[in-house]
């Protein structure tokens, strides 16, 4: 195995520039032992350990069934379209790979077909767009939406041309032999390795798909990169959700089968009508700012629960005129049976006397989700692994607190796995320099912004930019973007302005921006070279203790005795604080500087248990110093 990884192996052959790594190689070896034994393993390997490779060359190379989970379908598809190509022709693997996204990212072609009648009830941008997906439909092999390039991947066709679990018809549907997402799961049964994110691995646990089962295949061998995320994710998933897209989706499909199929019973029509009024009535009496909040306050609410009554009162009405269309399509069938999903959904997540979970809802826009969340899902993961054998393997370059894997292999019940910690090659003393400036206001100062402003912006100028300034939430980020625009030349560029993608090409092109974001920007950007030397962090990322949430977790955490503070709230914000700090060297000739605009950090005992977690930066507390290093040529 480690001779792949050396000076002369079979990597060191296709990739231009390989350096052999200790840190790689005892990853690899370490996941080849997990693999081969059938044991659980998590590791840490930090940035630029290539931990990527140090998985992939063991996983095609032990000859059993392996799914690849990853963060995101952007990581997904780089470690199909990228990373496996180059492992693969190393290796001269012979074997089958295969991509499996979620229903939601490949064309319904039955649902194309239903709306080819509806021309009438589509704007007239949607109506052109509905032509170029037909178009496109003739030409593409496997219907994958992020490849057709005539329209755009916002645009509000999508969500009506393609399924979700509830409006899937499954063996039912007449499209079912054509269809693109059965197609797909057929190439991933017949493949030895099989590439997938968190979201559809955890959707497809929980949701047994009606009609052709699971979409993800049984493996030997699971693979969880980005793992950090993974706890979290687990335990919306284990939970239960309602959200307005379900309703108002289900109200325009029952209106669609009226329209294109069933003109004759109007009260189809009637029930849609009746839903979708509900469904906003529902959202406008929640509130119209964007917020998140306790489900046991709100329903509180009188007039919520006036409205949450009408809800249920037209899901009875869909229901009956449903049940007496029971056998004339597919697609009514299908939503006679959501409907009743709905009312059984909806009946659990009033009952708030279930202990254990918390109970939450959200409003973002115009749509709101009401959600039940357990607090530990402990029990049922380790029940998963042991119902589904074989290796489980957890990697990240962020999942210890304080040189410790504890927080994390609880949360998932992995205290009996083998753990690893592999520090960074990168030579933080000579690239880097931390600093958490002298003077700069407490986090909870009202005038912040404009003092932190004053504080960094010679700094920023005296960089040309290249500076991303990472918050912790919305609220600063507009106030700090709109300062800077008024006091700098320099472009600007704001996190919802444009797209992800575009924002950070622009960043790119212009060579001298500083990009303000939040919570999104924290992770997953990998910026090389010149173009990004400064990150500047607001202030610790504590989430809100009155997050639902979080407010639930440390009421558990105290009656189970616990320190909440300690226990959960602090790893939280390490590992979100790791990965924000992690945006910055990506290269071992990468070079910049970490700002970090919180007191906290050398004032209270427990900085020390961040700083202990991140990377081994000399420090100061002089802005001066910083730009003296970021204007030093290497």
């Amino acid at each position: 195995m480690v001779d792949d990884f050396a000076p002369n192996g079979l990597l060191a052959k296709v990739i231009k520039d390989f350096t052999p790594r200790d840190a790689q190689q005892k990853m690899a070896a370490e996941v080849r032992r997990a693999i081969e034994h059938n044991l659980p393993l998590v590791v840490e390997a930090g940035t630029g350990t290539g931990k990527t490779f140090a998985y992939l060359v063991p996983a095609l190379r032990c000859g059993k069934k392996v799914i690849i989970s990853t963060g995101s379908k952007n990581l997904q598809d780089q470690l199909y379209s990228k990373d496996l190509p180059i492992i693969k022709k190393a290796l001269e693997f012979s074997g089958k790979i295969a991509l499996l996204k979620g229903r939601s990212n490949y064309l319904c072609l039955e649902r194309l077909a239903h709306n080819n009648g509806a021309g009438g009830e589509l704007s007239k941008t949607m109506q052109v767009d509905l032509t170029r997906v037909k178009q496109w439909s003739i030409k593409t092999q496997d219907g994958d939406i992020s490849r057709c390039s005539v329209v755009t991947e916002n645009s509000p066709i999508w969500p009506i041309l393609t399924s979700t679990n509830d409006s899937c018809l499954g063996s039912e549907c007449p499209q079912f032999d054509d269809c693109y997402v059965v197609k797909a799961r057929r190439r991933a049964l017949n493949a030895d390795i099989v590439v997938v994110n968190h979201h559809l691995f955890l959707a497809d646990i929980v949701v047994k798909d009606t009609g052709f089962g699971e979409l993800i295949p049984q493996a030997d061998v699971l693979i969880f990169d980005e793992a950090h995320q993974f706890p979290d994710l687990a335990c919306q998933y284990f939970g239960q959700q309602l959200d307005s897209r379900q309703l108002f989706d289900l109200a325009k499909e029952i209106s669609l089968c009226y329209h294109t199929e069933f003109r004759d019973t109007a009260q189809l029509q009637k029930c849609a009508d009746k839903l979708l009024k509900c469904t906003q009535d529902l959202r406008i009496a929640i509130g119209n700012i964007s917020l998140k909040g306790n489900l046991r306050d709100l329903l509180h609410n009188s007039l919520v629960r006036a409205e949450i009554d009408y809800l249920k009162s037209a899901l009875v009405f869909s229901q009956e005129v449903l049940q007496l269309n029971i056998g004339r399509s597919s697609t009514l069938d299908n939503c006679f049976e959501r409907v009743n999903q709905y009312q059984t959904l909806l009946s659990r997540l009033l009952n708030l006397t279930v202990t254990g979970f918390s109970y939450w809802y959200e409003c973002i826009g115009n749509h709101f989700s009401l959600a039940i969340t357990p607090l530990s899902i402990t029990d049922k993961f380790t029940e998963l692994m042991a119902e589904r054998k074989g290796a489980w393997i957890f990697t990240s370059a962020t999942l210890s607190v304080n040189n410790n894997l504890d927080y994390f292999t609880k949360r998932l019940g992995l205290t009996q796995a083998a753990s690893l910690i592999l520090e960074s090659p990168f030579d933080y003393a000579n690239q880097t320099i931390f600093c958490v400036p002298r003077y700069i206001p407490s986090p909870n100062d009202k005038n912040i912004a404009s003092k932190l402003v004053d504080i960094l912006l010679p700094l920023i100028e005296a960089n040309r930019g290249r500076c991303f300034f990472l918050c912790t939430s919305y609220m600063i980020m507009n106030e700090l973007a709109r300062l800077f625009k008024e006091k700098t030349l320099l472009p600007v560029l704001v996190q919802g302005e444009t797209s992800k993608t575009e924002l950070l090409e622009q960043f790119v092109d212009k060579g001298n921006a500083l990009l303000v974001a939040t919570s999104s920007f924290w992770e997953g950007i990998d910026m090389r070279g010149d173009v990004l030397s400064c990150v500047i962090i607001d202030k610790l990322p504590f989430t809100s203790p009155d997050e639902p949430l979080m407010k639930a977790r440390i009421e558990d955490c105290l009656l189970q005795g616990g320190e909440p503070f300690n226990d959960i709230q602090i790893p939280e914000a390490v590992i979100t604080l790791k990965q924000g700090v992690g945006r910055l060297i990506r290269h071992h000739q990468d070079r910049g500087a970490i700002i970090i605009c919180d007191n906290r950090l050398v004032m209270r005992p427990y900085g020390a248990v961040f700083m202990n977690s991140l990377p081994p930066s000399p420090r100061t507390r002089s802005v001066d110093k910083v730009t003296d290093f970021l204007l030093t040529k290497k």
